[in-house]
């Protein structure tokens, strides 16, 4: 009785891990091959904004902003891509919670610039934020 518990839980276990697997793939943004026109703004601290459109063939965010030489980073296996400064602002969160905040739109971004896929229309923020 027992075993026959086990079998089940784990079939229906499997079930929802493939179904969920099926809701990713199917959902998720696909790199798109070619021309892309996008924004990318930057909101500084005193609230002023620099609106820039760029006509790019990359396919991630974090590409397209070492292009052209808006951002400076590094590349970690814990956080991804992140930003050290933007536009030559460096932030150091250390010393004070500040930090270069980053925005798909007006949804705050759920990955780092790396992760993000450039997708023509788009509009991409980098934002001075403090904690």
């Amino acid at each position: 009785m027992k075993n026959k518990k086990l079998i089940v839980s784990l079939v229906a276990l499997v079930l929802v891990i493939a179904v969920m697997a099926g809701v990713y793939v199917a959902t998720r943004p696909e790199a798109v091959e070619g021309q892309k026109d996008v924004t990318v703004v930057i909101v500084y601290e005193d609230g002023s904004e620099k609106k820039l459109e760029y006509t790019t063939t990359c396919e991630f965010l974090s590409e397209l902003l070492l292009e052209q030489e808006l951002v400076t980073g590094y590349s970690s296996e814990e956080y991804g891509f992140t930003i050290e400064s933007v536009d030559g602002i460096k932030l150091d969160w250390s010393k004070d919670g500040a930090y270069w905040a980053l925005y798909e739109g007006d949804e705050y971004a759920t990955e780092s610039a790396a992760g993000i896929t450039l997708t023509s229309g788009g509009i991409y923020k980098l934002v001075y934020e403090k904690f």
